[in-house]
């Protein structure tokens, strides 16, 4: 039973993912989020079958069958990290799905749900643009601080939030907008500080800096392959924090904690 739910679940998010990957793709664009997709060089039209999630990356062998330009791999990516998340969330919180009532699993499954994909769009758009939106950080910084008040880490629980709590936020976005202030923005942008400020909020002081920490070290592991390996990167490169506080912050939310 956990299983197919698990599988569900984990279909759930290939299917929002893939939504995702729209949201990324058109934010700060005229076009609209509604509407089919279509291949983002000769701009056909998709077929049904081509949006099938992961599955139609692999059908096509990564590439447009019309002009056979290849895909992005942020297509498959964005959609099976979506996939696990969201079944990892299930699995999480599965307790309140068996024994708690199906409506109190809605609502924490609902918020994380949201909340984990709000920050991945954040994520990739720091990626493949070097900034973060403000209106994202915005909103998932007012979903953050609403939780402050209806969820705790075993999932749905009204109550007052201590000052510690509400603290929180701007405790662990202290080293990040010194960094920025600083270093005049070159260290650390001003959008990391926000996004921290979030952070806290939603995960507390000991889970965020144990995923923030996570970030850096997946971040300087990999910002130290790209200036060994690449030749497109060199030190003064600029490489987006985003995405690597995303991962860390993942796996602390999840389970792996350092404090």
């Amino acid at each position: 039973m956990i299983l197919i739910l698990t599988i569900i679940f984990f279909i759930f998010g290939l299917i929002i993912g893939s939504f995702l990957n729209v949201v990324i793709i058109r934010f700060n664009t005229q076009r609209s989020f509604g509407g089919r997709s279509g291949c983002m060089s000769c701009m056909k039209t998709l077929s049904w079958y081509e949006l099938i999630p992961v599955f139609s990356f692999l059908f096509l062998r990564g590439k447009c069958k019309n002009c056979k330009v290849k895909i992005s791999m942020q297509y498959p990516i964005v959609e099976l990290l979506t996939g696990f998340i969201f079944a990892a969330l299930f699995l999480k919180f599965q307790n309140l799905f068996f024994y708690n009532g199906t409506l109190i699993f809605i609502f924490t499954y609902a918020y994380y749900a949201v909340v984990f994909s709000l920050f991945l769009v954040i994520a990739v758009y720091d990626l493949k643009h070097k900034i973060i939106p403000d209106i994202l950080v915005l909103f998932l910084g007012i979903l953050a601080f609403i939780g402050l008040f209806f969820f705790n880490n075993l999932g749905f629980y009204p109550h007052v939030p201590s000052i510690l709590e509400l603290l929180s936020g701007l405790i662990v976005a202290l080293p990040f907008g010194l960094f920025w202030l600083i270093s005049s923005g070159k260290l650390m942008g001003l959008g990391d500080a926000k996004l921290a400020l979030s952070l806290g909020w939603l995960l507390g002081l000991s889970r965020a800096f144990s995923g923030i920490i996570i970030g850096v070290w997946i971040g300087a592991i990999i910002g130290v392959i790209l200036v060994v390996f690449s030749k497109k990167h060199k030190m003064t490169s600029e490489i987006p924090f985003a995405p690597f506080l995303f991962l860390g912050i993942v796996l602390a939310f999840f389970g792996l904690s350092l404090f």
